[in-house]
């Protein structure tokens, strides 16, 4: 095993803002996020931090991941975690790799996380991105951190695809087809009417607190929608539907049934009935806001305060694709910024992580930045029917964003009347 010199905390302080160190946070995603584990007192993670789980060493890639990450051979690296075996593990994948300085910070969770003086960070609204363990203390009938106690429904959502939630789901999920919430003749929400008659029949009232999760399936050939989209994609659609319509509480398992299975927990096969209520408890929509349509689209263009962004694919950007089979016009709405969904209509990968986990939000932001995608306008994401469109939104609700919506029509919507304008080909 190789020897790594190990640093204290003041001389971590001491160089936090070198440009050439990059410091290495080696724990799950969700402590990065903001999660308190192993009797830690500060939900948090050191500020300036990279997130490079260990559980990311077992992928053949690492090495492509980390430079994604602009972490190179030529910086000096000090990793951190919980403990100091998967500190170690991490370490010998940079070593192995060509990394020279590698340093060991031992010391974060009795000295960094407990000094309230020492510079830290986290995802503003973390506890919406719940993990594993949080979802597993309510399926064991207990009540984990940052939970009310109010009645919980931990949704499984699919499109057209019970089998998938047949095959097996988390214990005590009820299935939710997508279709329950939006038309397929728009792909937008449904109206306020039939909103409140799906959620009422799925058990679900304004003040119960929600957990949506997904997962990846094979393509249909219906919608379009492969693998990452009809799964995990589908549940934060419906997170965004549920928060428009009034639901108070919720929450996202982060990287969706894939994180609960590679936790090794218990998987059921049993169709579990839902418990309709007698009434949602207040008017649809609570959140208006969240939602916006053609006509305030069109006005958000003309705002120097407000921007469209375009959750797509370049190809579809530019027009030489429409993204969908059921899509023939090609183009983009003149005006709305590139937000980049990643390769083509069917992947989200430039805001996921490999294991379907969120991107760590520094680097979304530092993405939108570039794009001059900035927290101090009224941001509408949009895609071809909403989907990418409700990931993206969701990701700077999560990080704290105050004025941020779904424009719900996109492409599709957009494109199907002639009256309104649209290009192609690179943007000048």
């Amino acid at each position: 095993m190789t020897e790594f010199v190990e640093i204290s905390t003041k001389e971590l302080t001491d160089i936090l803002d070198n440009k050439n160190i990059k410091i290495i946070d080696v724990r799950s995603m969700d402590a990065y996020n903001g999660w308190q584990h192993e009797n830690q007192t500060r939900g948090v993670h050191i500020k300036g931090a990279k997130a490079i789980p260990a559980k990311w060493t077992n992928y053949i890639d690492w090495a492509e991941i980390v430079s994604t990450k602009d972490i190179l051979p030529e910086h000096k690296i000090i990793v951190y975690g919980y403990n100091f075996e998967e500190s170690m593990k991490v370490a010998e994948a940079f070593n192995i790799n060509g990394y020279k300085d590698i340093r060991l910070y031992n010391h974060f969770v009795n000295e960094w996380a407990a000094n309230e003086n020492l510079p830290m960070e986290k995802l503003e609204r973390y506890k919406h991105l719940v993990h594993p363990s949080w979802v597993k203390t309510i399926v064991d009938g207990g009540t984990p951190p940052e939970h009310k106690g109010n009645k919980t429904v931990i949704v499984h959502a699919h499109y057209r695809n019970r089998d998938a939630y047949l095959s097996g789901h988390i214990p005590g999920a009820i299935d939710l087809d997508t279709l329950a919430l939006e038309a397929p003749e728009t792909w937008n929400r449904r109206s306020p009417e039939e909103l409140k008659l799906a959620l009422e029949k799925h058990g679900i009232t304004a003040d119960t607190t929600v957990i949506l999760y997904g997962k990846f399936m094979k393509p249909d050939n219906d919608h379009d929608f492969p693998g990452s989209a009809a799964g995990h994609i589908g549940a934060i659609r419906n997170a965004f539907i549920m928060m428009h319509a009034g639901v108070k509480d919720v929450r996202v398992l982060n990287g969706g049934f894939l994180s609960w299975k590679d936790a090794g927990y218990e998987i059921t096969m049993d169709d579990i009935s839902k418990t309709p209520v007698a009434d949602f408890g207040v008017d649809i929509p609570s959140k208006p806001e969240l939602a916006v349509d053609i006509p305030e689209a069109k006005e958000m263009l003309k705002s120097q305060d407000a921007e469209l962004v375009s959750v797509r694919s370049w190809p579809e950007f530019i027009g030489e694709v429409s993204g969908y089979n059921y899509i023939q016009k090609k183009g983009r709405i003149p005006g709305a910024i590139f937000g980049n969904c990643g390769s083509d209509a069917y992947h989200m990968e430039n805001y996921r992580n490999l294991d379907h986990t969120t991107r760590e939000f520094h680097e979304i932001e530092e993405i939108w930045k570039g794009a001059s995608i900035t927290p101090n306008k009224h941001l509408a994401f949009y895609c071809g029917t909403g989907w990418r469109g409700s990931e993206a939104f969701y990701n700077a609700w999560l990080m704290g964003w105050p004025r941020v919506s779904v424009f719900d029509g996109g492409w599709f919507e957009w494109s199907n009347d002639p009256s309104n304008p649209y290009e192609t080909g690179v943007p000048e």
